[in-house]
């Protein structure tokens, strides 16, 4: 294992003024405000917070800086921001809001050299590249941007060798296949992933619950995980009102009551201490 501490980052994506959450990185159910749950998750233990603009590239903006700047001002874990960071004057922008690293996926695919002129400017522990695989039919693995719906016909493997050539000082690796499904871990994947390059990388997408934390870092050399489902679903009840979000968006869930049955809800505490009677370093 490639650090110390391996670290449980709860992942929140936002879409306007709201946390969301969907499958496949689609249809995104509203739950929330965010920076209740950041708040949150940063008393229960979370080592670091990542926040995703959802529709950022889609519409060519990022409009998380009011909600890092008011996270900053209680939370003093390290918080990554992505979607939308497209130059220079983006990072710096993110920077100034509170975040401590960006995250950046598509403008690095567009421009690799992106990568190499921000980590450049302002350090590689401060550039963060977000890789989003789709398994084709063939067994091949393939990166898209835009939420898993854009296509580039890059292999992931080959990407990310890339990308820390470039200089990024950290991945964040996405199933988009099992994003949000509570089916767990593609560990095929980031073992992979883990294998080819020396920085550390992120898991995201799928994690079911504690025994799958403990599988994904027992299995491959991943420095985290990104987690979400499991947590929101967990911990609505004790931290949602009537006035917590913004009302647009699709609030169907919300107000129906019912819950996603293949996620079984945990805490950070959960995970960590099932790691941690695993042999497994995490900060307690």
């Amino acid at each position: 294992m490639k650090g110390n501490k391996l670290r449980v980052i709860p992942r929140l994506d936002i879409k306007g003024p709201n946390l969301v959450k969907g499958i496949h990185l689609e249809g995104l159910r509203v739950l929330g405000k965010p920076e209740y749950f950041a708040e949150y998750y940063y008393q229960n233990g979370a080592d670091e917070l990542f926040f995703q603009d959802t529709v950022a590239s889609l519409y060519e903006r990022n409009s998380l800086s009011d909600i890092i700047s008011k996270t900053a001002k209680k939370i003093f874990i390290p918080l990554t921001v992505g979607g939308g960071i497209r130059s220079i004057a983006d990072i710096r922008r993110a920077l100034l809001s509170g975040a401590d690293k960006v995250c950046i996926n598509t403008a690095a695919i567009k421009n690799p050299f992106f990568i190499k002129e921000a980590t450049l400017k302002f350090g590689s522990s401060t550039i963060v590249v977000a890789i989003e695989a789709i398994k084709e039919y063939n067994g091949k693995y393939l990166a898209y941007t835009d939420n898993g719906r854009e296509y580039t016909g890059l292999d992931v493997f080959e990407w990310a060798q890339k990308v820390q050539e470039l200089g990024a000082g950290e991945l964040v690796i996405t199933s988009v296949d099992k994003e949000g499904t509570g089916e767990g871990f593609d560990v095929e994947l980031v073992k992979k992933i883990t294998e080819l390059v020396d920085i550390p990388v992120i898991a995201h997408g799928g994690c079911k619950g504690s025994e799958d934390a403990l599988n994904i870092f027992k299995n491959t050399e991943a420095d985290g995980i990104a987690i979400s489902s499991i947590l929101h679903y967990g911990c609505l009840d004790k931290i949602h009102s009537e006035n917590d979000f913004e009302k647009e968006g699709n609030i169907s869930f919300l107000k129906s009551g019912n819950f996603f049955g293949k996620i079984k809800p945990c805490t950070i505490l959960d995970i960590k201490e099932t790691l941690h009677l695993n042999n497994i370093p995490v900060r307690l």
